[in-house]
């Protein structure tokens, strides 16, 4: 790839249309994406994300952004466990900032009712609309790898936060045996584009999710990219064998 080149799915296309294409998938999923993430997974992305959201540990007084975050998803499990510490031993709610480059997704998780302490934003991942050092916590929950600089959208989250923060990134990534690999292959290909089309009747877009993972950092390469941008004690946890795995960080 040169440097103005970027990933979708398995093209490289130039980095300047990669963002009106990820822009073009997902308008076109926004309205049924929750219900997706149900059928791809069979629910399985909710115990993901529950671990990711303890992991974070969201405070009370604390300021929490949800990058990609979309639908709201992750910031409404943000809230419960900050409130649900507030009401054990008091201080002020937790903010959660949710932002996203897609406005389309940002209303389907308005449409799902407001939420206390839960702040919507339209922003870019490379150059969020926040100021240094703004927030305690970063959570990026299957958005990273549709980015056009994963670089510098990291170097971005270590902006925002501020030292001794939490960075933590949700995402697919490479299963660590064979046999998952085999399988999970044989499913994703052949099953997730095949629902998208019955569900969303969008077959394309469920083909370029399905790519994209493959051509995403695996688990030590993103991990490496993180202590490049500023986190250190970087972590990884993989679940489901590697399917998905939680990379963890801190600002320094």
């Amino acid at each position: 790839m040169s440097e103005k080149a970027a990933t979708f799915g398995y093209r490289d296309v130039d980095a300047s249309e990669k963002p009106g294409l990820v822009r073009g998938v997902f308008d076109s999923v926004a309205g049924r994406y929750d219900i997706m993430n149900d059928l791809m997974s069979g629910g399985v992305h909710r115990l993901w994300k529950d671990a990711t959201a303890a992991r974070l540990n969201p405070q009370p007084g604390e300021v929490i952004i949800d990058c990609a975050g979309g639908t709201g998803d992750m910031a409404r499990r943000f809230v419960r466990l900050a409130e649900s510490a507030r009401h054990r031993r008091g201080g002020d709610p937790a903010r959660v900032v949710v932002v996203d480059y897609n406005a389309r997704m940002v209303a389907a998780g308005r449409a799902r009712g407001a939420d206390a302490g839960v702040i919507w934003a339209v922003g870019d991942a490379h150059a969020l609309p926040l100021p240094d050092g703004l927030a305690n916590g970063y959570c990026i929950a299957f958005g990273l790898r549709n980015v056009t600089d994963i670089s510098q959208a990291l170097r971005d989250a270590r902006r925002v936060l501020r030292p001794g923060g939490r960075f933590l990134c949700l995402e697919f990534s490479r299963p660590t045996t064979e046999a998952i690999r085999r399988f999970y292959d044989a499913y994703s290909f052949s099953v997730i584009p095949a629902v998208g089309a019955a569900v969303t009747g969008d077959r394309a877009s469920y083909a370029y999710l399905v790519e994209s993972i493959r051509r995403f950092p695996d688990q030590p390469r993103l991990a490496g990219l993180m202590t490049e941008a500023g986190f250190g004690r970087v972590s990884v946890t993989n679940f489901s064998g590697g399917v998905c795995a939680l990379h963890q960080g801190w600002a320094i």
